[in-house]
């Protein structure tokens, strides 16, 4: 196997002309100063609830730089373009959360489907990803999560001892959520696309991993149609995927396991502390970076049994996985390893790996710029806080900017 190098621009930023490269660089650019994006991610939220006219501005900038598009059909564009470098996509409607009940919980349902429908039918969308807080409502979740009796056994058994905590009409409010994912589930698996469920915050986790478990336990006979996510920033993720590894060995499905670092540290640092309760987040990025790196080599060491989706940023984590399947004599394609990152940003991983033979794909969200708000200023946030990250982005992109200039 070749080496495998994260420093060639060239093929990071083939995609991209000059001129997107250019306004990535200034977008980039911006993110570079944190009192700069922590102004724009409390104004921008307000400004399109209120109606202020910058939607254009948005649209033109960190829009284009990290959604697809506001329609499924308007992401085709991006998905092809893609495509022709070996990258494929991972679909997310991007619209967060359901403020209409069960009539927007239906809703939510109806537009994954279509997604998968449409993923059906393209040569490079191989996945999709849902929350499930876009079909269930979040305090019913909350309720069930508290029900969870650590002590209680299995997962199965933990889940079926919360079910009984429920009153009827949350019992009935649970079963459509059932339905809702059954449906969902039973459509990718007819069209062979799979389904990626997003983790959530940390008094809601319970009831997701317990869901994805059981259509897993379903669906996941033959080959990993849904996966659940870990966020290995919490301290008991590297316990919870060996329990899972061994529910699926013993149950005789293969698991499906998408490995995150995280997406809501503060959140949950100051919900433990505000409640009085020990944080769930690990103490320090050198414990989440050991607990990611141990997770993707306790993966591939059942690889028969786990069908892995490497989803990260990180260039070491990334090696590490093609290192392992190397020293394993394994193909860097193999169907039971994929890499992913988001769109917009990380190319120089993305697209290495894919010029390496690997298979990878982007994070390609999309939807109505006033729904994937919260979704872009968690991008911009994540890029000015993350240590490193957008200095990194900027000198890649500079760094091809000038190789592109010499060139000429």
């Amino acid at each position: 196997m070749a080496a495998i190098s994260f420093d060639n621009t060239e093929n990071a930023f083939a995609y991209k002309t000059d001129k997107q490269l250019s306004k990535a660089n200034f977008l980039f650019s911006l993110m570079h100063y944190p009192w700069l994006v922590k102004t724009g991610t409390s104004i921008t939220p307000w400004a399109i609830k209120s109606g202020l006219p910058i939607k254009g501005i948005v649209r033109n900038t960190i829009f284009e730089q990290f959604v697809g598009g506001e329609t499924l059909e308007q992401t085709a564009k991006a998905a092809r373009k893609l495509g022709e470098y070996h990258v494929q996509v991972i679909l997310d409607y991007g619209v967060e959360g359901g403020d209409d009940g069960e009539h927007g919980f239906d809703h939510a349902c109806d537009e994954f489907m279509r997604v998968i429908n449409y993923a059906a039918t393209q040569n490079n969308i191989p996945f999709m990803s849902i929350k499930m807080t876009g079909m269930a409502r979040f305090g019913l979740l909350e309720k069930l999560d508290r029900s969870c009796d650590a002590n209680s056994g299995t997962l199965f058994k933990r889940y079926n001892a919360a079910l009984e905590k429920l009153t009827a009409d949350e019992k009935a409010e649970w079963q459509r959520v059932h339905e809702r994912m059954h449906k969902i589930c039973t459509l990718a698996a007819a069209k062979n696309i799979g389904v990626l469920i997003d983790a959530e915050e940390t008094w809601i986790q319970d009831p997701v991993d317990m869901l994805t478990m059981l259509m897993m336990d379903q669906y996941n006979r033959e080959k990993a149609v849904i996966f659940n996510t870990i966020q290995h920033y919490r301290h008991d993720r590297l316990e919870f995927l060996r329990d899972s590894i061994e529910a699926a060995e013993k149950r005789n499905f293969i698991l499906g396991m998408k490995l995150v670092r995280g997406a809501y540290m503060e959140k949950e640092r100051e919900r433990a502390r505000d409640m009085n309760y020990q944080s769930p987040i690990q103490p320090d990025k050198k414990s989440t970076d050991r607990d990611y790196n141990a997770g993707v080599k306790l993966c591939l060491e059942h690889i028969d049994k786990v069908s892995l989706i490497v989803a990260t940023h990180n260039e070491e984590s990334n090696l590490l996985a093609t290192r392992i399947l190397e020293q394993k004599g394994l193909p860097l394609n193999h169907d039971h390893v994929h890499f992913s990152q988001l769109y917009g940003m990380s190319d120089n991983i993305t697209f290495n790996l894919a010029k390496a033979g690997c298979s990878v794909s982007k994070y390609l969200p999309f939807g109505p710029i006033e729904d994937v708000v919260p979704y872009l200023m968690r991008r911009a946030q994540e890029n000015s806080s993350v240590a490193g990250q957008t200095n990194r982005e900027l000198a890649l992109i500079k760094r091809e900017i000038s190789r592109r200039k010499a060139r000429s």
